[in-house]
């Protein structure tokens, strides 16, 4: 079944370039991370200084950071390509339907509940193209900068839509220049002796065996250097088109496997972090190495003043439990609860930096909250193009005015919504079907599993620790209805009762 949300307009109005657009333009790039905590840099986000900031070393994060903005309350999905949706058509996820993280064509990626049928939901991931099934009809960030005059590159990570749908290839969205990106959500290694798991003994390579970077099978050479010397490859050849540039660098770090990188990891083993610990330290620190390399590559060119760079993560970090599970996990986000997949701080909270030269202060703290479908409509803002179509009706909100000061009274009334209707692991923890707000200090989270709720004061209770859903009934009673509200109002899906048929209740409690 085709879940298309929008009405198609014309392909030519995708593709032809506008050339008027002014060379001035600043360029743009996403320095996107995957799985990394809110904690899992030295660089702080919550209100002090933490334990694990203390644990690892990325100076090339805090350099940002001292040239611009830090978002200590931003957001994105709970899972990977919900917000790399997100991200490139400015939707909601409950509106985009690509709720949870895609692979093989027409095939869901949920766990097996014992009580819950997860819906029909967009398997296939996003198109440009009409007529794909399970799949959402869009217009992405990158073919709206490039019809304006943008060169648009993405090294690393996708994940945008299944293998074999037209969302697996970076080219059908947009992006001029695709390195390494594709359908896999994942690394099998991050090894250049190991081909980045890539078979040559005529066995069938994992889909997560990362293509396009064959020059470095068989080196000594670690996914995330290699990728960045691909990255600045690409930069100077961008240079001599005279275009502003787009990059999307989108690292496969720092999911797992945690391979050593051992640039760093024996640092981290002379602190005293046992052998995984420092793997995962050193996996941070070559992924924090490869921002200052960029960052380093602009300066030699004298383009930094012209060039915007956003910093943030794709989900919160890989920790469902406060106990290890052996082989399994790798950091934890104290003091935020639970982890990736959850609706808890810990699954969705992201580490965010934005240096936007001539607008952002220096080493600024913005804690007024932002979602990552936030970046859509913001690099359009920065950029200058305020006249573009989109198939796609779109929810995120221009957080600039926020850059420039970090109080907007339109920021803080604002609601920001999840719908997570599948079931990423089946460890409980709050790693489950649910939907959430925020708004204010105020987050109200409805399991669609059990039908319970809770309700937090995160300005007093960030760690989501004292549950008052018994003491505020007023506040979760309006909670629940704007948010039962917005999510009949943009058609969300939600599971089935196996035993009835029927399907769950929204969180006020009606059909």
């Amino acid at each position: 079944m085709k879940n298309n949300l929008m009405l198609p307009i014309a392909l030519s109005a995708l593709t032809l370039p506008n050339l008027a657009q002014s060379s001035s333009q600043p360029n743009i790039i996403v320095f996107l991370v995957d799985d990394m905590g809110w904690q899992d840099t030295s660089v702080p986000f919550h209100s002090s200084r933490t334990p694990l900031n203390a644990v690892y070393e990325t100076p090339n994060m805090e350099r940002l950071a001292s040239r611009g903005m830090r978002f200590s309350s931003a957001y994105a999905c709970s899972v990977s390509t919900p917000s790399r949706v997100s991200l490139l058509t400015g939707m909601n996820a409950a509106r985009h339907r690509v709720t949870n993280w895609t692979l093989r064509k027409n095939t869901s990626t949920d766990r097996v509940c014992d009580t819950l049928d997860f819906p029909a939901w967009n398997v296939n991931g996003i198109t440009q193209f009409a007529e794909i099934e399970n799949t959402c009809q869009v217009t992405p960030l990158p073919q709206i900068l490039k019809n304006n005059g943008y060169h648009t590159i993405l090294c690393g990570k996708a994940h945008f839509g299944a293998i074999n749908t037209p969302g697996e290839n970076p080219y059908h969205l947009g992006f001029d220049v695709n390195i390494a990106g594709h359908a896999g959500g994942g690394i099998a290694s991050y090894l250049g002796e190991e081909n980045f798991g890539n078979k040559t003994d005529g066995t069938q390579s994992t889909p997560q065996a990362v293509p396009g970077l064959e020059k470095y099978w068989g080196k000594d050479i670690f996914a995330t250097e290699a990728l960045t010397l691909e990255a600045i490859q690409s930069l100077d050849k961008a240079l001599l088109y005279g275009q502003p540039f787009f990059l999307y660098m989108a690292h496969y770090a720092i999911h797992i496997p945690i391979n050593k990188d051992k640039r760093f990891y024996q640092k981290y083993i002379d602190k005293g972090l046992d052998p995984k610990e420092a793997a995962y330290a050193a996996l941070i620190e070559g992924m924090d190495k490869s921002l200052g390399d960029i960052m380093d590559w602009l300066e030699t060119k004298q383009i930094q003043d012209n060039t915007i760079i956003l910093f943030l993560s794709d989900n919160g970090g890989f920790a469902t439990d406060s106990k290890w599970r052996s082989g399994e996990l790798y950091t934890q986000n104290a003091p935020l609860k639970s982890g990736k997949g959850s609706v808890y701080e810990g699954g969705i909270r992201i580490p965010m930096i934005v240096k936007y030269p001539g607008i952002t202060n220096s080493d600024a703290v913005c804690d007024v909250p932002v979602i990552i479908e936030d970046v859509f409509p913001s690099i359009l803002e920065m950029t200058g193009i305020h006249t573009y179509k989109t198939i796609q009706k779109t929810d995120g909100v221009n957080f600039v005015p926020l850059l420039k000061s970090a109080e907007t009274q339109k920021h803080k009334q604002r609601s920001l919504m999840w719908n997570y209707p599948n079931l990423w692991d089946g460890t409980g923890l709050g790693v489950g079907p649910a939907c959430t707000i925020r708004k204010g200090d105020w987050k109200l989270i409805f399991h669609y599993d059990t039908g319970a709720k809770e309700l937090y004061n995160l300005n007093a209770d960030i760690g989501e620790n004292n549950n008052l859903i018994d003491v505020e009934t007023d506040t979760a009673k309006k909670l629940s209805g704007e948010l039962s509200r917005y999510l009949r109002k943009v058609k969300a899906q939600r599971p089935t009762n196996k035993s009835t048929g029927k399907s769950v209740s929204w969180p006020d409690g009606k059909e």
